[in-house]
């Protein structure tokens, strides 16, 4: 994204593809969410790579297009919302590790506490893995509600020999869905990539009852750095005619910390005919492909607990 200017992306028109979406819920899962992708420019073996959680953990995929994905393998349990990046021959995947699935199924119904912080691992081939470590640990209150503890959405931006992730953090209940989403968006920074982040002393992002697009919670925020600036790209939760609604939109920032709503990206619809994204467009990730810009993301197609279904589609734009 360096070599992009904040006024192409700022005239990027996104349409979602009419193939999505391209991956639904496996493995007995009822979502597959948060992806995150490496593009054939990146990888070492030139293939798309997904990475994603269902209710069972983190899975990697593989893809000579970016469209079809074939499951490779189940990479980390107790595990949600990862972030892969390579830098140099290494590479590194940050996630949310969360409580043991019995624990979360007894939060969901407020017989628990939830507690999750932010781990990595490291590849250098994509198939083996180290043991994981704890990249940030609960230090701040805002990082603490009535349903628990959570550090989440974890999205590395690297400068000036700085580390700097940022990641979701507390947890507001939503009514209509039964279960918590990240109340703020944070940021942490340390000279090493695997470990010793130190977070701000306050949020960078917090709900606003006064944002008709912020009035629930803050969701996730991924920061890339432009030619001349930064852009956010932010999917916020929002309470509209007594439902619950996620929407991903575009921010822009001077110094990665700062942030001004642009303009809106997606919103929840039918579209193509399909309602799989009618009610929530979560979690996104920004990739180039050429003269391309392709936004992966996760929606929902109904605040219903038990007949609602997360699945991944994506959206393109030429530059």
């Amino acid at each position: 994204m360096k070599n992009l200017t904040m006024e192409q992306i700022l005239n990027a028109d996104f349409e979602v593809s009419k193939s999505s979406p391209i991956l639904r819920p496996f493995d007995g899962s009822f979502v597959v969410a948060d992806p995150s992708l490496l593009t054939p420019d990146v990888s070492h073996d030139k293939k798309w790579h997904m990475f994603l959680h269902t209710t069972l953990g983190v899975y990697h995929l593989i893809s000579d297009d970016g469209v079809n994905f074939e499951k490779v393998q189940k990479v980390v349990g107790r595990a949600m919302r990862p972030n892969i990046n390579r830098i140099g021959d290494t590479y590194y995947l940050f996630y949310e590790r969360t409580l043991s699935l019995f624990m979360n199924a007894l939060n969901v119904v407020n017989l628990t506490k939830w507690y999750s912080e932010i781990f990595v691992v490291q590849s250098k081939d994509l198939i083996n893995w180290s043991k994981p470590e704890k990249a940030l640990g609960h230090t701040k209150h805002y990082e603490v509600s009535e349903r628990g503890t959570a550090l989440s959405n974890p999205f590395l931006l690297q400068e000036d020999g700085v580390n700097r992730l940022y990641y979701s953090c507390g947890m507001n209940y939503i009514d209509d869905c039964k279960f918590c989403e990240p109340a703020h968006i944070s940021y942490a920074e340390s000279k090493s990539l695997a470990k010793g982040y130190a977070s701000a002393e306050k949020p960078l992002i917090s709900p606003d009852k006064n944002n008709p697009y912020l009035n629930l919670c803050s969701g996730c925020l991924k920061v890339y750095k432009l030619s001349d600036g930064y852009i956010g790209v932010q999917n916020g939760i929002y309470e509209k005619d007594g439902k619950s609604h996620s929407a991903i939109f575009l921010m822009s920032s001077a110094d990665g910390l700062d942030f001004k709503f642009e303009k809106m990206l997606i919103e929840p619809c039918v579209v193509h005919g399909k309602d799989w994204m009618k009610q929530f467009v979560y979690a996104s990730h920004l990739v180039r492909c050429g003269d391309t810009l392709r936004l992966y993301f996760n929606a929902r197609d109904t605040s219903n607990p038990i007949l609602g279904r997360e699945c991944i589609g994506f959206a393109e734009a030429k530059i």
